[in-house]
């Protein structure tokens, strides 16, 4: 039984070797001696009643969430790791930039530079931001504010519609300009009509009031409530996550003159012209029945109201760049009020994001959009990806797409006809590891060093020029969405999958672990990636990347049973008392759990060539499998950033990321001995069975 193969185990917990002169390059993340922290282990609890708690119980017992953190995880630990390399570089380079350089490293030091000047930063307040008020001061119609909207994604504005520019579903081979629905500053339309999130909203209106009487805005209570107010009708008329899920409910191409006419009383001329896309014939508009909604509430709400509305998403925005009591105001509301966090991020690690861009866990905006990653990127991959890494994860790419192709093949729900444009696709896809073959060019870009909100503004504003630039030309299938130094993955419109080199440290992959840790935890996160590209919305994604129903109505059907079996089953989860996951919003990324897993292991099986697999330390190679899976997920998070995930978040929290995929593989049963009566056993009839 591995529990007492694993009791008394010496094999150490996270390592961070530090040389004695302490620098960035010499850190390193290690698990035990073969990828596996065996000292995290918790013997007390049996693998079937929680394998997450089997796997991970020691270290989440003694293991606190650091007070500016709304979560530790061990994926967070690699994140250190990498924001503590990027701070060697960016410290290096600020140390020889000039007042206005030319060069990519000087303009990196120098916008890491304008960060770090706080004393500036304090002394100038909000007057950066006069500019952009002035505007909006300006405006006599709400036509001159639908205007200012459209430079939502170049600046600090706020948008009643977002705008993108991706590869077309339907024609693939161009770019389509997306238009959706927007409007909101909390996470999602739940935070403003459920019960649950009362307190939340109620902070949410002061910390409006905040920044519009830091702001002078005249009858700043008023129109606090005001505020609040618009954007609970807004939620009103919004679209559920869920529904956003239908990518042929969210596709809905219109010539401009049918948008205007279809959501009239919005100037979408004028909005469109301010986006920066000229001479368009075309749009995609996404939630269409809220579109009329949201144009008459835009065209009921009154000036003043709109005015402090477009105001106070400008200094939201900007707040992490301003001086302290707008950081302050927004650390309370969106990093303490929304995740539990409860120390403010050190001004350092707050640079290299700015700089850098990425995330602290909120997937929103206020991920620093106005940031030079690619740049940081280009450096961070040339010191830290080595080539030799890189061949063995496409080593590992090779197998889990041969495992794939295997499994597809000996499909029994899935007739000949459907099999065969499945492999056809499969076999479309790219997969990119490390960084792009191709740099961004930040030539054109001005960097002074004692200009931040000049800096992020003008970062923004080329970032979306690059996009803009491209929207009438052939799709760039060489396009990355995450910069290297991300600590993330993902299966993106153009039919690949994207392992940037910040993902590729351990415990996800090790060169020297184990290779049976390395395809649990690698392994499934490639698998992961590959089966996006046939869950219950990727599937409606044909061989050429083209919106189209390629299923038989008979597999059809026996999907979207096997699908809705395994909705079912996560929302019966509760991560907190009367919190339950949402399984039509996480189906996505649990199917892709189940078959990134379901993959892994035989790709593993499969790589040791007929071979039987070792056994270290009384662990099989199966159980090594399963462990690695586990080990990656371990982590814990803040009663409050736990409800945000839920809410708005379509993947599950990391616990139900282990039991809520093991319990329905028959491989992990007979690995681990799980007997009916255990808390996590499911019957096999019962057991969920994709791919």
């Amino acid at each position: 039984m591995l529990r007492k193969a694993l009791t008394g185990v010496a094999l150490g917990a996270v390592l961070m070797a530090v040389s004695a002169a302490g620098s960035a390059e010499d850190l390193k993340l290690k698990y035990g001696s073969w990828g596996f922290d065996a000292a995290g282990v918790d013997p007390a609890t049996k693998p079937g009643d929680s394998f997450f708690r089997y796997a991970n119980g020691s270290w989440l017992d003694k293991t606190a969430i650091p007070a500016d953190k709304a979560m530790y995880t061990l994926r967070i630990a690699m994140t250190d790791l990498t924001e503590q390399r990027q701070r060697a570089l960016l410290e290096e380079a600020a140390a020889h930039a000039g007042h206005a350089p030319s060069d990519l490293e000087g303009k990196l030091g120098a916008f890491y530079k304008s960060f770090m000047a706080e004393a500036a930063v304090e002394k100038a307040g909000a007057a950066p931001l006069k500019p952009l008020l002035d505007e909006v001061r300006a405006a006599k119609s709400r036509d001159d504010l639908a205007a200012l909207m459209g430079r939502n994604n170049a600046d600090f504005e706020g948008s009643l519609f977002g705008v993108n520019i991706d590869a077309d579903l339907k024609d693939p081979s161009r770019y389509a300009l997306y238009v959706g629905q927007a409007g909101l500053w909390l996470p999602d339309r739940d935070y403003y009509l459920q019960a649950g999130f009362a307190k939340q909203k109620a902070q949410y209106e002061a910390f409006v009031l905040k920044l519009l009487t830091l702001l002078n805005w005249p009858d700043a209570e008023t129109e606090a409530k005001a505020v609040v107010a618009l954007e609970t009708r807004i939620a009103e008329a919004s679209w559920t996550k869920v529904q956003q899920r239908d990518l042929n409910a969210v596709y809905n191409p219109m010539s401009p003159a049918e948008l205007k006419a279809f959501a009239p009383g919005f100037a979408w001329d004028r909005f469109f012209a301010e986006v920066g896309v000229k001479d368009i014939s075309r749009v995609v508009v996404a939630e269409k029945s809220a579109f009329p909604k949201l144009a008459a509430i835009y065209g009921e709400t009154p000036l003043s109201t709109l005015r402090a509305w477009a105001a106070f998403n400008i200094a939201a925005n900007a707040s992490p760049y301003l001086s302290k009591p707008f950081a302050d105001a927004f650390f309370e509301m969106h990093d303490k009020t929304l995740s539990g966090q409860e120390v403010e991020t050190v001004r350092w690690k707050r640079g290299v994001h700015a700089v850098s861009g990425g995330d602290y866990g909120a997937g929103d905006r206020f991920d620093y959009f106005g940031s030079m990653g690619w740049g940081v990127g280009q450096m961070y991959a040339a010191k830290y990806f080595p080539a030799s890494a890189k061949e063995k994860i496409e080593d590992l790419v090779t197998h889990v797409k041969a495992a794939y192709r295997t499994r597809l093949q000996n499909l029994d729900w899935m007739s000949p006809a459907t099999k065969v444009e499945a492999l056809k696709k499969l076999d479309t896809y790219t997969i990119k590891v490390g960084y792009p073959d191709t740099p961004r060019d930040y030539s054109a870009l001005i960097i002074r060093d004692d200009d931040l909100i000049g800096n992020v503004r003008r970062t923004a504003a080329h970032a979306w020029a690059f996009y803009v630039k491209r929207l009438n030309g052939p799709v760039d299938r060489s396009d990355w969405l995450m910069t290297p130094q991300t600590n993330d993955a993902y299966n993106g419109s153009l039919r690949d999958i994207v392992f940037p080199a910040g993902i590729l440290q351990p415990p996800i992959f090790d060169a020297e672990a184990d290779p049976a840790i390395n395809y649990g935890a690698a392994g499934a996160i490639i698998g992961h990636e590959l089966t996006h590209g046939f869950d219950d919305e990727g599937r409606k994604i044909d061989a050429a990347g083209a919106l189209r129903d390629w299923w038989t109505a008979e597999d059809d059907a026996k999907f979207v049973a096997r699908a809705k079996k395994l909705a079912a089953q996560y929302s019966a989860f509760e991560p907190l008392p009367d919190v339950h996951i949402n399984g039509d919003l996480t189906l996505g990324e649990n199917i892709a759990d189940l078959g990134g897993l379901t993959l892994a292991l035989a790709a593993y099986r499969a790589s040791l060539g007929g071979k039987p697999a070792p056994v270290i330390d009384g662990l099989t190679g199966d159980q090594r499998v399963f462990l690695g899976w586990a080990q990656a997920w371990r982590g814990k998070l803040r009663d409050d950033a736990i409800k945000r995930q839920v809410a708005s978040d379509p993947h599950s929290p990391r616990r139900f990321r282990v039991d809520g995929v093991v319990r329905n593989l028959d491989d992990w049963y007979q690995a681990f001995g799980v007997k009916p009566g255990e808390k996590l056993y499911v019957p096999p009839e019962d057991r969920v069975r994709i791919w």
